[in-house]
């Protein structure tokens, strides 16, 4: 995400409602990002493991980071998926 221009703001961030692996600036926007590994696509992509339960826990999450901040932001959840060979950056991947 560095090497995207993306500012890590915090990384294994820990909330009563649940944890997001990264948070991080892209310009004005916020970015809640789940980070999946998976060694073959058998089971699917690691993307499609971030169903409607996690994304829940990562609104939730963001939710309460805005309250700590005392602030509103614009907001942004991504995924990255990683693979054996490969690592793929999901920009939005979901929406609250």
């Amino acid at each position: 995400m560095k090497g995207l221009g993306y500012r890590i703001v915090k990384r294994n961030y820990r909330t009563p409602f649940g944890e997001a692996d990264i948070v991080a600036l892209d310009g004005e926007t916020v970015v809640f990002c789940e980070v999946k590994a998976r060694l073959s696509e058998r089971y699917g992509t690691p993307g499609s493991a971030v169903e409607s339960r996690k994304q829940r826990r990562y609104i939730d999450v963001a939710r309460y980071f805005f309250r700590r901040a005392g602030a509103e932001f614009s907001v942004r959840f991504d995924v990255i998926e990683v693979f054996a060979d490969r690592v793929n950056h999901i920009v939005a991947a979901f929406e609250a």
